[in-house]
C-alpha cells in the first residue's frame, strides 16, 4: 500500500496558543512530529496540513512538506479530507498523525498501517492501549473504548464497560490513542455526515461514523505518546525528556 502521512496543525488553540511552534529543546513541536513519522516503515510520504503562514514559513524554513488548507474546518479530519481531495488518488491509505506529541513512536504507525495489509475491505483504523492505571477509567480526558474482536463497539468518556456486580480488573478497560487511518474515498464520506446523536453526546466525532454504519478496526498497541495540550503538558514532557 501506498500510505500518505498527514499531520494537521492549526496556530490557534483554546488552552495553548501557537503549541505547534513552541520549543522542545531546540526543535519546535511540528518539527519534531514531523522528524518522528519520517522513521516510520509504513509512510511513503509525510506532509504537514495548515492554514496559517507562520507554520507555513516555518516548514519552508525547515524542509518540512506541507500543503495550505482551508481556514474553516473544525477538527483533523476535515483538515487531512481536504489534503486527500487534492492528494489522495495517488495514495492507498491516509494516516491522521496527531500534531500535538513531539515523540510519537514510529512503531505506532505501522502499527495502525498493518490493520488494512491484506485487508482491502477494511475503510477505518485505530489504536487501543490497555490501561496501566485503573483510576484513569474515570476521567472524561481518557476516552474509553469496547471492543468486539478486532472492531470498536463503542467510545465513551464514561469508564466501560461498567460492571454491576464484580469489580472490574485492569485489563477490563482500553484507552484509545487518537491516531485514525482511512481509505482516501471512505475519508471524503464521513466529512459529509452530518453530527449524530451520540456524537453529540460525547463529543466525540468517531461516533458519528459508527452511527452511520462504518466499522472502526482497531490495533492493540502497547505505545503512547504524550500529547501537548497546555502548558503544563509542556513542562512536564521536557523533564521526561531531557535534552
Amino acid at each position: 500500500m501506498k500510505t500518505l502521512g498527514i499531520i494537521p496543525a492549526r496556530y490557534q488553540s483554546t488552552r495553548f496558543p501557537g503549541k505547534p511552534l513552541i520549543d522542545i529543546h531546540g526543535k519546535t513541536m511540528i518539527q519534531r512530529v514531523y522528524e518522528q513519522c519520517l522513521k516510520s516503515k509504513s509512510l511513503h510520504d509525510v506532509v504537514v496540513a495548515t492554514d496559517d503562514i507562520r507554520i507555513e514559513n516555518h516548514c519552508k524554513e525547515h524542509q518540512i512538506n506541507y500543503i495550505m488548507t482551508s481556514a474553516n474546518h473544525i477538527n483533523g479530519t476535515e483538515r487531512c479530507a481536504e489534503v486527500s481531495e487534492k492528494l489522495g488518488a495517488s495514495y492507498d491509505l491516509i494516516v491522521n498523525i496527531q500534531g500535538d506529541e513531539p515523540f510519537i513512536q514510529p512503531q505506532a504507525i505501522d502499527e495502525i498501517v498493518s490493520i488494512f495489509e491484506a485487508h482491502p475491505e477494511r475503510k477505518i483504523g485505530t489504536l487501543v492501549k490497555k490501561m496501566n492505571d485503573i483510576d484513569l477509567k474515570n476521567q472524561p480526558s481518557i476516552i474509553k473504548c469496547v471492543l468486539a474482536g478486532d472492531k470498536a463497539l463503542y467510545f465513551s468518556r464514561s469508564p466501560i464497560p461498567f460492571f454491576r456486580e464484580v469489580s472490574g480488573e485492569l485489563g477490563s478497560f482500553y484507552k484509545h490513542i487518537g491516531m485514525y487511518a482511512f481509505r482516501p474515498q471512505v475519508l471524503q464520506e464521513i466529512v459529509k455526515l452530518q453530527p449524530s446523536p451520540l456524537e453529540l453526546a460525547e463529543s466525540l466525532e468517531q461516533l458519528r461514523w459508527l452511527e452511520n454504519n462504518y466499522d472502526i478496526y482497531v490495533f492493540k498497541t502497547d505505545t503512547e505518546a504524550i500529547s501537548v495540550d497546555t502548558p503544563e503538558d509542556l513542562h512536564r514532557i521536557l523533564k521526561l525528556y531531557p535534552q
